[in-house]
Protein backbone atom coordinates (compact mmCIF):
# COMPACT_ATOMS: atom_id res chain seq x y z
CA UNK A 1 0.00 0.00 0.00
CA UNK A 2 2.74 2.42 1.00
CA UNK A 3 4.75 1.45 -2.06
CA UNK A 4 1.73 2.05 -4.35
CA UNK A 5 1.16 5.47 -2.73
CA UNK A 6 4.82 6.33 -3.12
CA UNK A 7 4.81 5.38 -6.80
CA UNK A 8 1.62 7.43 -7.36
CA UNK A 9 3.24 10.40 -5.61
CA UNK A 10 6.37 10.06 -7.71
CA UNK A 11 4.34 9.99 -10.92
CA UNK A 12 2.35 13.01 -9.81
CA UNK A 13 5.50 14.87 -8.86
CA UNK A 14 7.10 14.01 -12.19
CA UNK A 15 4.04 15.24 -14.04
CA UNK A 16 4.05 18.53 -12.13
CA UNK A 17 7.78 18.89 -12.74
CA UNK A 18 7.35 18.16 -16.45
CA UNK A 19 4.49 20.67 -16.75
CA UNK A 20 6.56 23.28 -14.94
CA UNK A 21 9.51 22.60 -17.24
CA UNK A 22 7.32 22.89 -20.33
CA UNK A 23 5.82 26.15 -19.09
CA UNK A 24 9.29 27.51 -18.37
CA UNK A 25 10.40 26.48 -21.84
CA UNK A 26 7.50 28.27 -23.50
CA UNK A 27 8.56 31.50 -21.88
CA UNK A 28 12.29 31.10 -22.44
CA UNK A 29 12.56 29.54 -25.91
CA UNK A 30 13.36 32.10 -28.64
CA UNK A 31 10.41 33.17 -30.77
CA UNK A 32 10.00 31.73 -34.23
CA UNK A 33 11.04 33.88 -37.20
CA UNK A 34 7.38 34.74 -37.82
CA UNK A 35 6.91 35.90 -34.23
CA UNK A 36 10.27 37.66 -33.76
CA UNK A 37 10.07 41.38 -33.14
CA UNK A 38 12.70 43.30 -35.12
CA UNK A 39 13.97 46.43 -33.44
CA UNK A 40 13.93 49.17 -36.06
CA UNK A 41 15.85 52.42 -35.94
CA UNK A 42 13.81 55.37 -34.67
CA UNK A 43 12.22 57.99 -36.86
CA UNK A 44 14.69 60.81 -37.46
CA UNK A 45 13.80 64.48 -37.59
CA UNK A 46 16.18 67.15 -38.83
CA UNK A 47 16.24 70.73 -40.03
CA UNK A 48 18.31 73.01 -42.23
CA UNK A 49 18.61 76.77 -42.58
CA UNK A 50 20.32 79.12 -45.02
CA UNK A 51 20.27 82.85 -44.34
CA UNK A 52 22.37 85.66 -45.77
CA UNK A 53 23.11 89.32 -46.22
CA UNK A 54 23.56 90.30 -49.88
CA UNK A 55 24.48 93.51 -51.67
CA UNK A 56 23.38 93.47 -55.32
CA UNK A 57 24.60 96.06 -57.81
CA UNK A 58 23.25 96.01 -61.40
CA UNK A 59 24.87 98.04 -64.20
CA UNK A 60 21.53 99.74 -64.77
CA UNK A 61 19.30 100.68 -61.87
CA UNK A 62 19.71 100.98 -58.13
CA UNK A 63 21.71 98.68 -55.91
CA UNK A 64 20.09 96.88 -52.97
CA UNK A 65 21.06 95.56 -49.55
CA UNK A 66 18.97 92.72 -48.15
CA UNK A 67 18.92 90.37 -45.19
CA UNK A 68 17.47 87.17 -46.57
CA UNK A 69 16.00 83.96 -45.24
CA UNK A 70 17.01 81.98 -48.32
CA UNK A 71 15.70 78.59 -47.28
CA UNK A 72 14.53 76.53 -44.31
CA UNK A 73 13.88 72.80 -44.40
CA UNK A 74 12.40 70.11 -42.18
CA UNK A 75 13.46 66.49 -42.71
CA UNK A 76 11.52 63.43 -41.53
CA UNK A 77 12.46 59.83 -42.33
CA UNK A 78 12.03 56.44 -40.76
CA UNK A 79 11.61 52.72 -41.32
CA UNK A 80 8.40 50.75 -41.77
CA UNK A 81 10.31 47.47 -41.95
CA UNK A 82 13.99 46.72 -42.38
CA UNK A 83 13.61 47.16 -46.14
CA UNK A 84 10.75 49.66 -46.45
CA UNK A 85 11.33 53.26 -45.43
CA UNK A 86 9.60 56.60 -45.77
CA UNK A 87 10.96 60.09 -46.45
CA UNK A 88 9.13 63.41 -46.11
CA UNK A 89 10.89 66.77 -46.39
CA UNK A 90 9.53 70.30 -46.65
CA UNK A 91 11.10 73.60 -47.65
CA UNK A 92 10.38 77.25 -46.98
CA UNK A 93 11.24 79.22 -50.12
CA UNK A 94 12.61 82.66 -49.29
CA UNK A 95 11.75 84.01 -52.77
CA UNK A 96 8.06 83.06 -52.78
CA UNK A 97 7.56 83.02 -48.98
CA UNK A 98 5.81 79.65 -49.36
CA UNK A 99 6.27 76.28 -47.68
CA UNK A 100 6.00 73.27 -49.98
CA UNK A 101 6.63 69.55 -50.23
CA UNK A 102 10.25 68.94 -51.14
CA UNK A 103 10.40 65.12 -50.97
CA UNK A 104 7.67 62.58 -50.25
CA UNK A 105 8.84 59.11 -51.18
CA UNK A 106 8.49 55.45 -50.33
CA UNK A 107 11.94 53.82 -50.26
CA UNK A 108 12.18 50.09 -50.96
CA UNK A 109 15.80 49.26 -50.19
CA UNK A 110 16.41 45.54 -50.59
CA UNK A 111 20.19 45.59 -51.02
CA UNK A 112 22.85 48.00 -52.33
CA UNK A 113 22.24 46.84 -55.91
CA UNK A 114 18.44 47.02 -55.90
CA UNK A 115 16.57 50.00 -54.49
CA UNK A 116 13.29 51.53 -55.65
CA UNK A 117 12.07 54.96 -54.59
CA UNK A 118 8.63 56.25 -55.59
CA UNK A 119 6.79 59.53 -55.03
CA UNK A 120 8.36 62.99 -55.26
CA UNK A 121 12.14 62.81 -55.34
CA UNK A 122 15.31 63.81 -57.16
CA UNK A 123 15.45 62.14 -60.60
CA UNK A 124 18.68 60.84 -62.13
CA UNK A 125 20.45 64.03 -63.18
CA UNK A 126 23.71 65.90 -62.71
CA UNK A 127 25.80 65.77 -59.54
CA UNK A 128 24.71 69.30 -58.69
CA UNK A 129 21.04 68.31 -58.46
CA UNK A 130 21.91 65.22 -56.43
CA UNK A 131 23.70 67.32 -53.81
CA UNK A 132 21.48 70.43 -53.82
CA UNK A 133 22.23 73.75 -52.10
CA UNK A 134 22.83 72.30 -48.62
CA UNK A 135 25.52 69.84 -49.74
CA UNK A 136 27.06 71.98 -52.45
CA UNK A 137 30.64 73.22 -52.20
CA UNK A 138 29.86 76.85 -53.07
CA UNK A 139 27.18 79.34 -52.07
CA UNK A 140 25.53 80.55 -55.31
CA UNK A 141 24.18 77.22 -56.55
CA UNK A 142 21.90 76.96 -59.59
CA UNK A 143 22.62 80.51 -60.77
CA UNK A 144 25.00 79.94 -63.69
CA UNK A 145 22.81 78.71 -66.57
CA UNK A 146 24.37 75.22 -66.30
CA UNK A 147 23.76 73.34 -63.04
CA UNK A 148 20.53 71.34 -62.94
CA UNK A 149 18.68 72.87 -65.85
CA UNK A 150 16.47 69.78 -66.00
CA UNK A 151 12.69 70.30 -65.78
CA UNK A 152 11.26 69.85 -62.30
CA UNK A 153 8.20 70.33 -60.09
CA UNK A 154 9.97 71.68 -57.00
CA UNK A 155 13.65 72.33 -56.24
CA UNK A 156 14.92 69.78 -58.76
CA UNK A 157 12.36 67.13 -57.75
CA UNK A 158 9.86 65.32 -59.99
CA UNK A 159 6.96 62.95 -59.37
CA UNK A 160 7.77 59.39 -60.41
CA UNK A 161 9.76 56.27 -59.65
CA UNK A 162 13.47 55.44 -59.79
CA UNK A 163 15.60 52.33 -59.46
CA UNK A 164 19.19 52.78 -58.32
CA UNK A 165 22.05 50.49 -57.40
CA UNK A 166 25.63 50.58 -56.17
CA UNK A 167 27.91 48.10 -57.92
CA UNK A 168 31.19 48.59 -56.08
CA UNK A 169 32.63 51.66 -57.79
CA UNK A 170 29.86 52.01 -60.37
CA UNK A 171 26.54 53.72 -59.58
CA UNK A 172 23.54 53.35 -61.90
CA UNK A 173 20.06 54.84 -61.70
CA UNK A 174 17.06 54.93 -64.05
CA UNK A 175 13.53 56.22 -63.68
CA UNK A 176 10.29 57.44 -65.20
CA UNK A 177 8.65 60.72 -64.19
CA UNK A 178 5.45 62.65 -64.78
CA UNK A 179 5.85 65.01 -67.70
CA UNK A 180 2.66 67.03 -67.23
CA UNK A 181 3.65 68.46 -63.85
CA UNK A 182 7.24 69.18 -64.92
CA UNK A 183 6.88 70.51 -68.48
CA UNK A 184 3.14 70.71 -69.22
CA UNK A 185 3.41 67.84 -71.73
CA UNK A 186 1.73 64.50 -71.07
CA UNK A 187 4.67 62.39 -72.29
CA UNK A 188 6.62 60.58 -69.57
CA UNK A 189 10.15 61.81 -68.86
CA UNK A 190 12.75 59.05 -68.87
CA UNK A 191 15.92 59.64 -66.85
CA UNK A 192 19.17 57.76 -66.31
CA UNK A 193 22.61 58.26 -64.79
CA UNK A 194 25.87 56.29 -64.68
CA UNK A 195 28.77 57.21 -62.42
CA UNK A 196 32.22 55.67 -61.98
CA UNK A 197 34.33 56.26 -58.86
CA UNK A 198 37.97 55.45 -59.57
CA UNK A 199 39.19 56.08 -56.01
CA UNK A 200 36.91 55.97 -52.95
CA UNK A 201 33.30 54.88 -53.37
CA UNK A 202 30.23 57.05 -52.81
CA UNK A 203 27.44 54.88 -51.45
CA UNK A 204 23.75 55.74 -51.58
CA UNK A 205 21.63 57.72 -54.01
CA UNK A 206 22.53 61.23 -52.91
CA UNK A 207 25.90 62.86 -53.61
CA UNK A 208 28.01 65.68 -52.16
CA UNK A 209 29.76 68.59 -53.78
CA UNK A 210 32.68 67.97 -51.41
CA UNK A 211 33.64 65.62 -48.61
CA UNK A 212 36.02 68.07 -46.94
CA UNK A 213 38.81 65.48 -47.03
CA UNK A 214 36.83 62.51 -45.68
CA UNK A 215 37.17 60.83 -49.10
CA UNK A 216 39.70 60.84 -51.92
CA UNK A 217 37.57 61.07 -55.03
CA UNK A 218 38.02 60.79 -58.76
CA UNK A 219 34.48 60.48 -60.10
CA UNK A 220 32.93 60.77 -63.56
CA UNK A 221 29.18 60.87 -64.21
CA UNK A 222 26.86 61.19 -67.22
CA UNK A 223 23.11 61.71 -67.07
CA UNK A 224 20.31 62.25 -69.55
CA UNK A 225 16.60 62.94 -69.52
CA UNK A 226 14.33 62.40 -72.53
CA UNK A 227 10.76 63.47 -73.29
CA UNK A 228 9.22 62.98 -76.73
CA UNK A 229 12.62 63.17 -78.43
CA UNK A 230 13.76 66.27 -76.51
CA UNK A 231 16.81 65.83 -74.30
CA UNK A 232 18.74 67.28 -71.37
CA UNK A 233 22.22 65.77 -71.10
CA UNK A 234 25.05 66.44 -68.65
CA UNK A 235 28.51 65.16 -67.82
CA UNK A 236 30.18 65.90 -64.47
CA UNK A 237 33.53 65.39 -62.80
CA UNK A 238 34.83 65.63 -59.25
CA UNK A 239 38.40 65.25 -58.02
CA UNK A 240 39.13 65.68 -54.32
CA UNK A 241 42.32 64.80 -52.48
CA UNK A 242 43.54 65.22 -48.93
CA UNK A 243 47.18 66.24 -49.05
CA UNK A 244 49.95 65.05 -46.76
CA UNK A 245 49.95 68.43 -45.05
CA UNK A 246 46.29 67.97 -44.08
CA UNK A 247 44.97 70.46 -46.61
CA UNK A 248 42.25 69.46 -49.07
CA UNK A 249 42.22 70.31 -52.79
CA UNK A 250 39.08 69.90 -54.90
CA UNK A 251 38.16 70.35 -58.57
CA UNK A 252 34.59 70.04 -59.85
CA UNK A 253 33.32 70.52 -63.40
CA UNK A 254 30.22 69.98 -65.51
CA UNK A 255 29.08 70.26 -69.11
CA UNK A 256 25.36 70.58 -69.88
CA UNK A 257 23.36 70.51 -73.13
CA UNK A 258 19.64 71.31 -73.00
CA UNK A 259 17.94 70.56 -76.29
CA UNK A 260 14.27 71.62 -76.05
CA UNK A 261 14.05 70.10 -72.56
CA UNK A 262 14.82 72.21 -69.51
CA UNK A 263 17.32 75.05 -69.53
CA UNK A 264 17.44 78.30 -67.57
CA UNK A 265 15.69 80.64 -70.02
CA UNK A 266 12.17 79.71 -71.16
CA UNK A 267 12.52 81.96 -74.22
CA UNK A 268 15.15 79.60 -75.67
CA UNK A 269 14.82 76.02 -76.85
CA UNK A 270 18.51 75.22 -76.76
CA UNK A 271 21.39 76.10 -74.44
CA UNK A 272 24.71 74.59 -73.49
CA UNK A 273 27.59 75.44 -71.22
CA UNK A 274 30.21 74.35 -68.73
CA UNK A 275 31.79 75.41 -65.47
CA UNK A 276 34.90 74.57 -63.47
CA UNK A 277 35.29 74.99 -59.72
CA UNK A 278 38.47 74.75 -57.68
CA UNK A 279 39.08 75.02 -53.94
CA UNK A 280 41.68 74.57 -51.22
CA UNK A 281 40.97 74.10 -47.51
CA UNK A 282 43.87 74.97 -45.24
CA UNK A 283 44.92 72.28 -42.74
CA UNK A 284 45.25 74.41 -39.61
CA UNK A 285 42.20 75.03 -37.49
CA UNK A 286 41.52 78.63 -36.58
CA UNK A 287 39.19 78.90 -33.62
CA UNK A 288 36.40 76.38 -34.15
CA UNK A 289 36.78 75.98 -37.92
CA UNK A 290 39.00 75.89 -40.99
CA UNK A 291 39.47 78.40 -43.78
CA UNK A 292 38.69 77.47 -47.39
CA UNK A 293 39.15 79.50 -50.57
CA UNK A 294 37.06 78.65 -53.66
CA UNK A 295 36.68 79.95 -57.18
CA UNK A 296 34.19 79.03 -59.93
CA UNK A 297 33.83 80.13 -63.55
CA UNK A 298 30.93 79.23 -65.83
CA UNK A 299 29.86 80.05 -69.36
CA UNK A 300 26.43 79.23 -70.84
CA UNK A 301 25.29 79.90 -74.43
CA UNK A 302 21.62 80.38 -75.38
CA UNK A 303 21.49 79.74 -79.10
CA UNK A 304 17.95 78.93 -80.29
CA UNK A 305 15.24 81.41 -79.36
CA UNK A 306 11.57 80.56 -79.60
CA UNK A 307 10.97 83.85 -81.44
CA UNK A 308 13.03 85.96 -83.87
CA UNK A 309 13.36 88.62 -81.18
CA UNK A 310 15.20 86.20 -78.88
CA UNK A 311 18.74 86.76 -80.16
CA UNK A 312 21.53 84.42 -79.03
CA UNK A 313 23.58 85.47 -76.01
CA UNK A 314 26.28 84.22 -73.63
CA UNK A 315 26.02 84.27 -69.83
CA UNK A 316 29.34 84.29 -67.96
CA UNK A 317 29.55 83.84 -64.20
CA UNK A 318 32.50 84.26 -61.85
CA UNK A 319 32.17 83.32 -58.19
CA UNK A 320 34.65 83.60 -55.33
CA UNK A 321 34.03 82.18 -51.83
CA UNK A 322 35.95 82.53 -48.58
CA UNK A 323 34.46 79.86 -46.34
CA UNK A 324 34.77 79.20 -42.63
CA UNK A 325 33.98 75.50 -42.23
CA UNK A 326 32.99 74.70 -38.65
CA UNK A 327 31.21 71.33 -38.95
CA UNK A 328 31.16 70.63 -42.65
CA UNK A 329 27.57 70.98 -43.99
CA UNK A 330 26.07 71.36 -40.53
CA UNK A 331 27.76 74.65 -39.67
CA UNK A 332 29.59 76.91 -42.12
CA UNK A 333 29.89 80.62 -42.89
CA UNK A 334 30.45 81.55 -46.56
CA UNK A 335 31.61 84.98 -47.73
CA UNK A 336 30.71 85.23 -51.42
CA UNK A 337 31.19 87.40 -54.49
CA UNK A 338 29.49 86.64 -57.81
CA UNK A 339 29.65 88.52 -61.10
CA UNK A 340 27.13 88.00 -63.94
CA UNK A 341 28.05 89.16 -67.43
CA UNK A 342 25.67 88.94 -70.43
CA UNK A 343 26.59 89.64 -74.05
CA UNK A 344 22.97 90.63 -74.82
CA UNK A 345 19.37 90.58 -73.58
CA UNK A 346 20.06 90.86 -69.83
CA UNK A 347 21.79 93.40 -67.59
CA UNK A 348 25.18 92.75 -66.02
CA UNK A 349 25.31 92.71 -62.23
CA UNK A 350 27.40 91.63 -59.29
CA UNK A 351 26.54 90.48 -55.79
CA UNK A 352 28.54 90.16 -52.60
CA UNK A 353 27.69 89.17 -49.08
CA UNK A 354 27.87 86.52 -46.40
CA UNK A 355 25.78 83.37 -45.94
CA UNK A 356 25.23 81.15 -42.91
CA UNK A 357 24.20 77.50 -43.09
CA UNK A 358 23.09 75.43 -40.10
CA UNK A 359 21.77 71.84 -40.10
CA UNK A 360 20.87 69.34 -37.44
Amino acid sequence: MLKRFTNRLSVSTCRRSLLALLAFGLFTLPASPLQAQVTLPPVTIGAGLQTSFAHTDPDAGDSSDKFLLNSARLYVSGPVTEQIKFMFNTEYNGVTNNIGVLDAAARLEFNPKFNIWAGRLLPPSDRANLYGPYYAHHWATFSDGIQNGHPFVAAGRDNGVVWWGDFSKVKISAGAFDGSSATGKDDVIGAGRIQVDLWDEESGYYLNGTYYGDKDLLAFGVASQVQDGNTATTGDFLLEKKLGSGGVVSVESEYAYYNELGGYDSAYNRSQGAYVLGSFMFPNQIGIGKIEVLGKYGEAKFTRGKTLAAQPYVWKTTEINLNYVIKQFNARVMFFFKNNNFTAIKTDNWQGGVGLQIQM
